[in-house]
């Protein structure tokens, strides 16, 4: 989009046709206390060389983190991606970071996006995905609001062990919708159980939602989770905050899953801040007027070419307001595009080597911290990329001291899990080596008691 400067007089001809005096007289309404009522403290324009360097000098103020030295997952993960994919990612005909709102002459943007679809059904083990949405969180809250839809009813319950960030962006969501959100503590055993989805579903109930792998890292039951879900006439709704795990675990929807969202940063993707991140989210055919977002379709066109079109979009941009499915303004086309670009490039394969990469480096981290005096896992249940352990003193104090290495710690777990005391939630993934493992472990003995 070009940026066109209005000159004084342009300024004077559109207030003169709209019939206001002013620009500030535009803004009327709103209420002068609630006005700056100064210019924007900025400083004066710069050259283009003074702008540089006045970036440069921010910029390396930052301490860049290292995948190999940083040890936090809960959620964002720190992977190798190929250089192939940026690279690819920059072709005219597919490059874009934003919704294609003449879809049909997008051609190359909608197969970027089908393509995503169809490795994120795969990947889920389910019927269909849509074109992707803002991130996890934001795709789980949009599943429960589409469980209330489909059951009509309106609880939900929730296991504890769903990230804690993305069970508040659910409320956040359903706050207003008349919905019940009823979360149940896992966090003893690690894992959620038959007793705990007995206790937790009824008849009012529209889902059960689960993680998996859990917050903790551990690797639910899928299984018994739909048998408590038949039981209950309720919707199993799995979150996956670690597809990589996919290439291990079978899909959620081998499982019977409805719903299953994921976030797919991992793929493709950066840490970079905390984002941007990539919405997943996938259902079984006869819920697909209930999806949110939009989906892409494949045909044929008048000379039997291969084409591509918006098939489906229950959003409201496409259709009235009160028959919309979610108000979900645009997806993450270029971050799809490059998760469908990685996706690609590893091939069944490769996301499998990937994934047992990852298993191999967590189970040695596992097993490093495990032996240091003082430290134990806390839980046995099995684990994928991230272990939970018991520390002998605050993570805090720990973590403080591996930013001194420039390390980046474990996420500390008593603020959310206060039952199971100093502990923290350690990842490793296919780019740690056993010399970085070794070297936090050093630094973590300095603790053992």
């Amino acid at each position: 989009m070009r940026y066109i400067p209005l000159t004084g007089k342009d300024k004077e001809e559109m207030l003169k046709v709209i019939g206001a005096s002013s620009v500030d007289g535009l803004f009327a309404d709103i209420p002068s206390n609630a006005m700056l009522g100064r210019p924007l403290a900025l400083p004066e324009p710069l050259a283009e060389q003074e702008l540089l360097e006045y970036f440069e000098d921010l910029a390396g103020r930052n301490a860049p983190a290292l995948n190999r030295n940083m040890f936090l997952g809960a959620g964002a993960y720190a992977h190798n991606v190929p250089v192939a994919v940026d690279q690819l990612l920059l072709r005219s005909e597919i490059f874009t970071a934003y919704t294609p709102y003449q879809p049909e002459i997008s051609q190359g943007t909608l197969m970027a996006i089908f393509e995503f679809q169809t490795y994120t059904a795969a990947l889920f083990g389910m019927d269909m995905a849509n074109a992707s949405m803002y991130d996890g969180p934001s795709a789980l809250a949009e599943a429960v609001i589409m469980a209330k839809r489909i059951t009509g009813r309106g609880q939900a319950a929730m296991s504890n062990l769903v990230h804690p960030h993305w069970r508040g962006v659910v409320k956040t969501y359903t706050q207003h919708l008349g919905m019940q959100l009823a979360d149940f503590d896992c966090s003893a055993a690690g894992v959620a159980g038959q007793k705990d989805y007995e206790k937790a579903l009824d008849a009012k109930s529209c889902a059960l939602v689960l993680q998996y792998p859990n917050f903790l890292g551990h690797v639910e039951d899928l299984k018994a989770a739909r048998a408590a879900c038949d039981a209950a006439g309720a919707l199993l709704i799995v979150a996956v905050a670690e597809p990589v795990a996919l290439g291990l675990l079978e899909g959620p929807g081998k499982f019977g899953a409805d719903i299953v969202v994921g976030e797919g940063r991992s793929f493709g993707g950066s840490l970079s801040y905390g984002g941007p991140a990539l919405g997943m989210f996938a259902t079984r055919d006869k819920y697909a007027r209930q999806m949110p977002g939009r989906l892409v379709g494949k045909t044929k066109d008048a000379d039997g070419r291969d084409g591509f079109v918006l098939t489906l979009a229950t959003r409201e941009q496409h259709i009235r307001r009160e028959k919309a499915t979610s108000n979900i303004c645009s997806n993450q086309a270029l971050c799809a595009t490059a998760a469908a670009i990685h996706l690609s490039l590893l091939g069944k394969n490769g996301l499998r080597e990937m994934a047992a990469r990852n298993f191999s480096a967590a189970r040695y981290l596992a097993e490093k911290v495990s032996s240091i005096k003082g430290y134990a896992r806390a839980h046995k249940a099995p684990f994928f990329n991230e272990v939970a352990v018991k520390t002998p003193v605050a993570p805090v104090i720990i973590n403080e001291r591996l930013a001194r290495d420039g390390i980046v710690g474990g996420y500390d777990l008593s603020k959310e899990y206060p039952s199971l005391g100093n502990s923290m939630l350690l990842c490793a993934t296919e780019t740690h080596t056993k010399d970085s493992i070794d070297r936090l472990a050093a630094i973590l003995s300095e603790f053992a008691r």
